[in-house]
């Protein structure tokens, strides 16, 4: 079954975030666009690339009214040691959640249950807490936050334009579809 279209399940965890820990739920949600970007584990490589570049592209997704989390079944003490001691991931402002229990992984179907860690997983949520995209990538392919981007406002503007959808390749401003049937077989 599809994650799309269904609530955010109900989970409270441990966060570290620009320089203190943090209790992160379900609700925090509410009210915002969200990212949750899961990823495998600290201290290993295509990792911090990932989480460089959300960081890089962070003011931008603000301005968009976008919070991002980046989730691993890692502890959140281990996200403050990461950060303290890792130039790229010292950069990071947004909130890193600790999710060891694995309840979160699970819930958003991106445990490898051999390994105990998270696939590559990114999911854009709605201010009602509705997940609006699922990407999943191998271990060994990185995502590109500039994508995520374009992404976030493709779902923001379908959300305040009911009735008009984005084409592939749409940019902000660019042309949209209504769908009738009048466009069946022109396309």
């Amino acid at each position: 079954m599809s994650l799309i279209g269904t609530e955010v399940l109900p989970f409270k965890a441990q966060a570290y975030k620009d320089g203190e820990f943090i209790e992160v739920t379900e609700e925090s949600l509410k009210g915002q666009w969200s990212v949750f970007c899961f990823y495998p584990a600290d201290f290993t490589f295509v990792c911090p690339t990932e989480l460089e570049d959300l960081q890089n592209n962070y003011e931008e997704l603000k301005s968009l009214g976008v919070e991002v989390y980046s989730v691993s079944t890692d502890t959140h003490f281990t996200h403050k040691g990461w950060h303290d001691s890792s130039e790229t991931i010292g950069k990071i402002k947004y909130a890193m959640i600790g999710d060891p229990s694995q309840r979160i992984t699970r819930n958003f179907e991106v445990l490898n249950e051999e390994d105990g860690l998270a696939d590559r997983g990114t999911f854009i949520i709605d201010p009602d807490g509705v997940i609006q995209t699922v990407e999943i990538n191998a271990g060994g392919i990185g995502r590109d936050a500039d994508i995520l981007v374009s992404k976030i406002k493709a779902a923001q503007y379908v959300r305040k334009n009911p009735g008009e959808v984005c084409p592939a390749k749409w940019k902000e401003g660019s042309e949209t579809l209504k769908p009738s049937f009048d466009l069946v077989g022109k396309i």
